[in-house]
């Protein structure tokens, strides 16, 4: 494996003070708009005082599931990023992940910011920037499927009535039909062959254009492989049965912190109407103005089940709860996590790179490219000879 930096720094350059902040301002200003302006403004003032009432043992269970989900979410990486390529310890693997958390909150737009820290972390200690891609794009797709998933199965059993819940076609139709899409533009994804930057560049003429073409067909090349082999660990438990163990108890977890939190103020809420809102909330963290999705996912759950019938006084304070438990009681962890993978880093790289972890990569896009390099080189031997 190659250095993953040369520059021997390991500050992170995500993390300055005026970006934190910035951050702390918006989000500051997002929730104080979320949870005290706009309960005011629909009549809803009371809503918060509802807090008092919340059951502790209940928020003790939803707790205990967040325990869960953060072990079930480390699982998955280890599985899937620190197995055979690069074989991190499982306190190496818990602090890219929890610091993850924390870098969550400088970008949102679904993680870009533990996306990020965890590109950062896994280059320091030493693995190809071509793997690192096809591992992550591995491990997003593994832990994201069972999203499109769920809101295709519930929908549909929402809408049959086979579970109970209301079935508006808006809140179970339209949902799966396009998580449906989303899945076969994933599989489509996966045909794109290992060799199609050299079949790109086959169509061009010029080296140098050839050579541009290929190497930008290389990121559409590897996504497709890292897909493939997402797709392989989810075909095949033998193998994979760990990281789709954590893909799908990441997400089971986290529901049931959610379950917990309306259980916490006596609100019996159908368990697939629990699911169905708690994925449709979550689309709003895509929304790219909000730092790691906060007020967008508090407003998107609080719209998705007051749109299924749950009573706005009730949902306002359990929602509140449960972003607390999920989203802000981990960050403190993160933040202890991220400072202890610095000083992790810096050992790496005092001790120096490339670290011999005993792990083995294979990739069909980087096989594929050493191949053509040297069928290149062997037509420009026999040219020179002739």
């Amino acid at each position: 494996m190659q250095p993953a930096n040369g520059s021997g720094g390991y500050e992170l350059p995500l993390f300055s003070r005026r970006r934190m902040a910035q951050t702390l301002l918006v989000v500051l200003l997002l929730l104080i708009g979320i949870y005290f302006l706009f309960p005011k403004l629909v009549g809803l003032g009371d809503a918060l005082s509802k807090l008092s009432e919340a059951d502790a043992g209940w928020i003790a269970i939803a707790i205990g599931f967040n325990v869960v989900a953060i072990a079930t979410y480390v699982a998955l990486f280890k599985a899937v990023v620190g197995g055979d390529a690069l074989r991190l310890t499982w306190a190496e693997t818990y602090e890219i992940n929890m610091a993850g958390v924390a870098a969550t909150l400088i970008f949102s737009a679904a993680g870009a910011g533990g996306v990020a820290l965890t590109y950062w972390a896994l280059r320091k200690a030493g693995m190809r920037r071509s793997e690192v891609g096809r591992r992550m794009v591995a491990f997003i797709s593994l832990h994201y499927v069972f999203y499109p998933l769920a809101l295709i199965v519930f929908g549909v059993l929402l809408r049959t009535g086979v579970l109970p819940g209301k079935h508006s076609v808006e809140l179970t139709v339209v949902p799966a039909a396009v998580a449906g899409a989303l899945l076969l533009l994933g599989v489509g994804l996966a045909f794109i062959p290992p060799d199609f930057g050299r079949r790109v560049a086959a169509h061009l003429h010029g080296e140098r254009t050839q050579a541009i073409a290929a190497n930008v067909a290389k990121v559409p090349a590897i996504a497709a492989e890292g897909f493939r082999f997402a797709l392989g660990l989810f075909a095949h438990p033998s193998r994979g049965g760990l990281a789709v163990i954590g893909a799908a108890g990441f997400w089971a977890a986290n529901i049931g912190i959610l379950w917990a939190s309306f259980q916490a103020f006596g609100v019996e809420v159908p368990v697939a109407v629990v699911v169905q809102g708690f994925f449709l909330g979550m689309v709003a963290n895509l929304f790219p103005l909000a730092p790691a999705g906060v007020g967008a996912v508090d407003a998107g759950m609080i719209g998705a089940f007051v749109l299924f019938g749950i009573p706005e006084e009730t949902v306002f304070p359990a929602i509140l709860v449960y972003r607390f438990v999920a989203f802000w009681l981990p960050i403190p962890f993160g933040v202890v996590a991220f400072f202890q993978l610095r000083n992790r880093v810096a050992h790496w790289e005092a001790e120096g790179l490339p670290i011999d972890r005993g792990g083995t990569i294979q990739s069909e896009v980087l096989d594929g490219a050493a191949v053509g390099e040297r069928l290149s080189g062997e037509r420009v031997q026999a040219h020179r000879h002739d």
